[in-house]
């Protein structure tokens, strides 16, 4: 029995040592990124996402920050190339859960990244697909902030040439403030990102 009770014991140090090397690389990461070390932190999700398979979150932020990447990106090649990493990481999600709105939110970002790099040969190519993403992503977690804003944003972003109707585009963008205002990531580390965004574009909306 006591050897039992030793054996579980150490069985428990051992999951909260992983836990916490989880949590310091998760963290360290995330400070790389902040610090603008794009490639360090990148590598460095990319060796926690390799060690820890449950988690969909190393490779959700290898997604994240290649795709937000572009956005500030001006050589097509580089574009291409991390939207391309942005794909792959994703998918490795995708795999293992296609029940999960965030993944759905990313893959309308990266969407996006393809629209905004080249509108005139992807606008019409990948527009429908991020409608479509949007739509996955809400129909998960109807109360997911950035579903909801993302939504809203990407059809503001259009609005000038499509011609629609930017009131109730504005409204969802004020539902969405209030569902970030509410919403309760799972772990410290679980996205909730996109309230700033929102805010700048309320404040256009007005």
């Amino acid at each position: 029995m006591k050897k039992i009770i030793t054996i579980a014991a150490l069985f428990a140090v051992v999951l909260c040592s992983a836990q916490t090397q989880f949590e310091q690389g998760m963290t360290k990461a995330l400070g790389l990124w902040k610090e603008g070390k794009n490639a360090e932190a990148t590598a460095l999700f990319e060796r926690i996402a390799a060690a820890e398979k449950n988690s969909y979150l190393p490779n959700y932020y290898v997604s994240l920050m290649n795709a937000t990447a572009v956005f500030t990106e001006k050589d097509k090649t580089k574009i291409n190339l991390l939207l391309t990493k942005a794909q792959d990481a994703l998918d490795a999600e995708f795999i293992k859960d296609q029940n999960n709105a965030e993944l759905y939110v990313l893959q309308a970002l990266i969407y996006t990244g393809y629209v905004v790099a080249d509108p005139m040969t992807n606008g019409m190519k990948y527009s429908g697909k991020v409608m479509e993403a949007y739509a996955k992503a809400k129909a998960i977690d109807p109360n997911n902030p950035r579903a909801v804003f993302g939504e809203a944003d990407y059809q503001l972003g259009g609005a000038k040439w499509t011609g629609v109707d930017t009131k109730p585009l504005c409204a969802q963008v004020d539902k969405s403030i209030e569902l970030f205002a509410t919403f309760k990531p799972e772990t410290p580390f679980s996205p909730k990102w996109g309230l700033e965004r929102a805010l700048e574009i309320q404040k256009t909306c007005k």
